[in-house]
């Protein structure tokens, strides 16, 4: 079953749950509500009918405004009595008739001391005869002058047509609730749709986004259309999806480079081969040119071998202190013949007091000597290549090697530390190199907690690139 339709069936299930307990409540509520209501009903209506009543008896000194007393009370119409009484009583008593219709339903039997029937507004019963065994409840009538009891009055509530009419209007408000239920159940799934679609429809598109991945290699974005947690799960999946492609499309360009870097040699290695078979090439001009090209060659696979340690888990770093200042000038010397050769002027400047740190110095060397190889290829003859180390204020030891050659293009620098990338494409292998050294050196650096920058303000200007390693290693000083 798809979440869309769980979601549903439990917002369905909350719904029919909601609507089915608020009708139950509400309906049962109201009848002990009405069921109380009768009860209160006939205690008031027996106290307010006793006070009555004890009030016509102790006026008249006896039983002759009886009849007038339940008139004014609403529990008998007399309109013999009516004509002959004030106009504000008959008003009075034109209220109390014209009240709500219980009275009309309520029994109220009046007898003496002595058991004898005064009056039954049911006519049911005669005056002057035995009172029978009566329902209802029974209040006293006093003489309120005397304080003396001179009868009792018996009101009989019709409790079977006030259950009738109560469950008439039971009825009545159980099928205005059920239908108000029903309108609001039906409002309440719309939204309950509209929602499960809005929470589902990123999920829905997530998978079939990650399936298109899994099936066609398709990098598609996904649309963000909020800012909630599903809005934030689809900005991460696209994030994931460009790193995946940049992942696809460096990958891609690393096979294409490093199928056009081994090409290149093994083609030229053909050729010679084919002209010294032929005659066309001397032994040792033809070995020269293969010896070169297999050193090409060895050193394309010993940098794809150092850069996989680098990017995995088999770079394991011999760590002990050593001179920083001893190692720059340990490399300078190394690449001091090179420089020579090319004309180029290969300096330092760097203060002899600078601390020792732990660090691997092989891992180091190779990372500052790729770095001032790359230097003196990019600088032309009678340019300058000068490393510089200076300990910063921030507690860390700043190093840098500059060239004032062909610089780079600004365009290119967000790239310059990609496998086999190289800024101008068109150069030769031999003085462009395999665009592998930036990134071996920013992963030996940043093993060693430092940072990597390059720096160039464009083509002519050159280039620097500076190392910052942290002192926080640092174990004794020169």
């Amino acid at each position: 079953m798809s979440l869309h339709w769980r979601f549903l069936g439990a917002f369905i299930l909350i719904i029919v749950f909601t609507v089915s307990l608020s009708v139950g409540v509400g309906y049962y509520t109201t009848q002990e509500q009405l069921d109380t209501f009768i009860g209160e009903l006939s205690s008031d209506e027996a106290n307010n009918l006793a006070r009555r009543l004890s009030q016509a008896y102790t006026s008249s000194d006896g039983w002759e405004t009886l009849g007038a007393a339940l008139s004014e009370t609403g529990y008998l119409f007399d309109p013999g009595a009516e004509q002959e009484r004030p106009e504000e009583a008959k008003e009075e008593s034109f209220e109390f008739f014209h009240r709500e219709s219980n009275r009309d339903r309520i029994r109220v039997v009046i007898i003496d001391v002595d058991g004898y029937v005064l009056l039954d507004n049911f006519s049911e019963l005669l005056q002057g005869e035995v009172a029978p065994e009566l329902d209802g409840q029974r209040v006293n009538i006093f003489d309120l002058r005397l304080r003396q009891l001179v009868g009792y009055a018996y009101i009989d509530v019709n409790r079977e047509f006030w259950e009738t009419e109560s469950h008439g209007f039971l009825q009545s408000l159980l099928y205005a609730t059920i239908m108000g239920g029903l309108l609001t159940a039906a409002m309440a799934l719309l939204l309950a749709t509209w929602l499960s679609r809005r929470i589902t429809a990123p999920v829905t598109a997530l998978t079939q986004a990650t399936q298109a991945i899994a099936q066609r290699g398709d990098t598609a974005l996904l649309s963000v259309t909020s800012s909630d947690e599903l809005g934030q799960m689809s900005v991460a999946f696209n994030q994931m999806t460009t790193a995946l492609q940049t992942q696809r499309d460096l990958r891609k360009r690393l096979l294409d480079d490093v199928s056009h870097e081994l090409n290149t040699p093994l083609s030229i290695i053909r050729l010679e081969a084919h002209g010294l078979r032929k005659g066309l090439q001397t032994p040792t001009q033809a070995a020269d040119q293969i010896i070169q090209e297999v050193n090409m060659l060895r050193n394309l696979a010993r940098d794809l071998n150092w850069l996989a340690e680098t990017e995995s888990d088999d770079l394991r770093l011999t760590v002990e202190p050593y001179s920083i200042h001893q190692l720059l000038i340990a490399e300078v010397e190394r690449w001091q013949p090179q420089a020579q050769m090319n004309r180029i002027t290969l300096s330092l400047q760097s203060l002899s007091e600078l601390p020792m740190l732990n660090l691997d110095r092989i891992r180091m060397s190779q990372a500052l000597g790729n770095v001032i190889h790359n230097a003196l290829q990019h600088t032309e003859a009678g340019g300058r290549v000068t490393v510089v180390a200076t300990m910063e204020k921030g507690g860390e030891v700043g190093i840098s090697v500059t060239d004032d050659g062909a610089g780079i293009d600004l365009a290119d620098l967000p790239h310059i530390f990609n496998r086999l990338y190289r800024a101008d494409r068109s150069r030769d292998r031999r003085t462009g190199g395999t665009g592998l050294g930036l990134a071996i050196a920013r992963a030996i650096i940043e093993a060693h907690n430092g940072t990597i920058a390059v720096i160039s303000k464009g083509l002519g200007q050159g280039t620097t690139v500076r190392f910052d390693l942290p002192l926080h290693s640092m174990t004794t000083t020169n």
